[in-house]
């Protein structure tokens, strides 16, 4: 089982009190503590074959694509990959509306990130006018039975909400928008989703309402801190999914042959320059 000595020394208490920011040596030694799980964590579901399937939603810039990039930092991209859907064709929009998900569920020994997923539609589609009334209804009563299914074929299934303050969302789209390096992060969408907040809140609370069930439960990640939240949330998937870990065999490099091999000469080859 987990390993009892790597659990963080962070508060867990919820209360309103604010917490003193997390000293970043601080973090990245707890990051990596998690992370180091989280490799085992990933080693036992490809060995016992399970099927792992975490869905990410929140408001913009709530940070979903933060955890995920820590998520999977150290992990096989073979075990662990991330699905995050643009928009759906011509083709997709005739389909079934969870078709073109289902595509992307894991098979045995796999983990899915879905950094967003079918639940576009009682967010996004609904503000934002992409569906019809009669879809939205009927994705609301149909979605507990659609997760139900996968649940019950095997699919550990995780949903995950990242929940962030009007006043922190603004300051990460002032960042996004000041920094060359993050500008491409904001989009048309954002500014919509600045502008139709209280819709979109009402949105996020009918579709809990339909949507956090005892078998399939949302789980809140409170992410004004981007830190803790990274860390809250690692910390809660690892304890969510029971592990050990697998003992590799030592392994011994054998010796370097080179007995018959003439290398062709240097200056037969073409070199990336050595600008640094």
């Amino acid at each position: 089982m987990m390993n009892g000595n790597w659990i963080p020394r962070y508060s867990t208490d919820n209360s309103s009190l604010p917490l003193k920011q997390l000293k970043k040596k601080f973090y990245f030694s707890e990051l990596k503590k998690l992370q180091l799980e989280l490799v085992k964590m990933h080693e036992w579901v490809r060995a016992k074959d399970l099927r792992v399937v975490v869905i990410f939603e929140g408001r913009d810039a709530a940070g979903k694509g933060g955890v995920i990039k820590r998520i999977t930092q150290r992990l096989n991209p073979r075990i662990c990959r991330v699905v995050a859907l643009g928009v759906p064709t011509e083709r997709e929009k005739t389909q079934w509306y969870f078709q073109r998900y289902v595509a992307h569920l894991p098979a045995a020994g796999e983990i899915v990130l879905f950094d967003r997923s079918w639940y576009n539609r009682a967010g996004v589609e609904r503000v934002m006018g992409y569906c019809t009334d009669e879809e939205y209804w009927d994705f609301l009563r149909s979605c507990p039975r659609f997760e139900e299914l996968l649940i019950h074929s095997g699919i550990i299934l995780i949903k995950y909400w990242f929940s962030v303050s009007d006043e922190e969302q603004e300051n990460r789209f002032r960042e996004r928008i000041e920094d060359p390096l993050k500008r491409w992060k904001f989009s048309e969408m954002d500014l919509g989703s600045r502008s139709s907040w209280v819709e979109y809140s009402r949105a996020k609370d009918e579709m809990f309402s339909y949507t956090d069930t005892k078998i399939s439960p949302w789980y809140v990640v409170n992410a004004d801190d981007k830190r803790r939240a990274r860390l809250n949330c690692i910390h809660h998937l690892l304890s969510f999914i029971p592990y050990e870990e697998i003992r590799h065999k030592k392994i011994e490099l054998p010796p370097i042959s080179k007995e018959g091999y003439i290398r062709p000469p240097i200056t037969e080859q073409t070199f990336v320059p050595g600008v640094y």
